[in-house]
């Protein structure tokens, strides 16, 4: 097919389109045009099996990690694999990994996959839509008899609903102390690693640093940016940092029947006015940040007591580090604001999550991008708002992420959903990139 120019779309303020004037250190041939597409039959026909393994009375699974309902998932997933004549493992950590050999075996493998795991009363298609993707790249592959230069692995990642310690010990970061965590099925991580085959006293041997070429994900959205625009798919730009603090607010507890409004020094009237302020300013703000308190307590809890104490957590996300910081002192200049006026002092203890901002390769989106346009898709640059097992790859690997339509943006949640062609359009930009990839030489 003819290399054409990349569309460039207005969305929102998001810089959008292909990222002009990116280098990589080969040139990139055009693809031939070529008849071969995803299956959105085929996918779909996959899902609905995977659909069975934990399957609950409102139409979503409890496939958490470690449970019943995963091994059974993950034995399903193992079956289709050696179907299409991949070699199954299974590495320290849990992780699936199945194997197509390449015309030069001493490459460095491509890696691409997601996760099967749930969240309690999820749906399915967060994470699974990923898998049944890589899996209908293989079977474009062995249909066609091609053959990539690189050995392609598709992986299936452990728990990324619970800590991602897959991802994480793939990544090289394993800190032994997460072993000791309990799992949503009530297994600690090291009894579900061991349930799912791998070994806890070995997880340094799950490190894939420096042995890799690059790792392609393919998710759904989660989000309603995509369905309201009308786009068909997401060339994601990164994933969002995360930090997490939980705010102490202190009056003065008092009698709420013969303490006057006047003078009243009410945490949680203050809380109140300072969550507020928290909604305004993420919203007015320039930029994509975002600003959630998502739990609230106070004390000493009694109808007939003036809150002298109140606890909520405060969460900002961007894929920018200094933004949320800028954000941070922004609601921090508020609160002192608010004390001031109120008499209620608040105070922000160190932050409890704190995750750094995870953007994916510049080159990555620049192939996936291409391979969006020459198959006529439509799509912007957007971030990822929500954590995914890219983020840990994306410290010792190039990688990329590729994202569809969730309907309503509705994800963990029964209702969950995405279209069978949608799902198709995304694996087809998937085997495009990985054959895109199969190409390049990275520094």
């Amino acid at each position: 097919m003819q290399n054409v120019a990349i569309r460039t779309i207005n969305f929102k303020g998001l810089l959008v389109g292909v990222l002009a004037g990116l280098t990589l250190v080969t040139a990139m041939p055009a693809i031939a045009e070529t008849s071969l597409e995803a299956s959105a039959a085929r996918m779909e026909s996959r899902i609905k099996a995977l659909s069975q393994f934990g399957r609950n009375a409102d139409g979503g699974v409890d496939r958490v990690a470690y449970s019943e309902a995963d091994l059974a998932g993950r034995a399903y997933i193992i079956e289709e694999m050696k179907k299409l004549g991949l070699s199954v493992t299974i590495d320290a950590t849990g992780n699936i990994l199945g194997k197509r050999d390449g015309t030069e075996p001493d490459l460095h493998p491509i890696l691409f996959g997601s996760h099967i795991d749930s969240v309690p009363g999820g749906g399915n298609y967060d994470g699974d839509v990923g898998v049944i993707g890589a899996l209908e790249v293989i079977s474009i592959l062995q249909e066609n008899t091609i053959q990539t230069r690189h050995p392609l692995e598709v992986v299936i990642f452990s728990d990324e609903e619970g800590g991602m310690p897959g991802s994480i010990g793939m990544s090289g970061m394993f800190d032994p102390e997460l072993l000791k965590t309990e799992s949503h099925a009530g297994f600690t991580i090291a009894e579900g690693i061991v349930r799912l085959g791998g070994d806890p006293t070995r997880v340094s041997e799950a490190d894939r640093t420096g042995e890799l070429h690059a790792f392609v994900e393919l998710h759904i959205e989660q989000g309603g940016l995509l369905e309201e625009k009308g786009l068909e798919i997401g060339v994601v730009e990164g994933i969002v940092g995360i930090r997490w603090w939980t705010v102490t607010a202190t009056g003065m507890a008092n009698h709420g029947g013969t303490t006057p409004m006047p003078g009243r020094r009410d945490a949680l009237v203050a809380s109140a006015r300072l969550i507020m302020a928290i909604n305004e300013i993420a919203t007015e703000a320039e930029g994509r940040q975002v600003a959630t308190v998502g739990k609230i307590q106070a004390f000493p809890g009694a109808p007939n007591v003036i809150p002298g104490r109140v606890e909520f957590s405060l969460e900002i996300r961007d894929l920018d580090s200094a933004r949320i910081q800028q954000v941070f002192d922004m609601v921090k200049a508020e609160a002192d604001r608010i004390s001031t006026e109120m008499e209620v002092s608040f105070d922000f203890d160190a932050p409890t999550t704190d995750l750094l901002p995870a953007p994916t390769d510049e080159r990555l989106r620049q192939l996936i991008a291409e391979a969006a346009n020459e198959l006529g898709f439509s799509y912007p640059l957007m971030p990822s708002g929500a954590g995914h097992d890219a983020q840990n790859l994306a410290t010792i690997t190039p990688t990329g992420m590729i994202f569809v339509p969730s309907r309503g943006g509705i994800s963990h949640s029964p209702q969950e959903f995405t279209a069978p062609l949608d799902m198709a359009r995304g694996a087809h930009v998937l085997y495009r990139t990985v054959l895109k990839l199969d190409e390049q030489v990275f520094e």
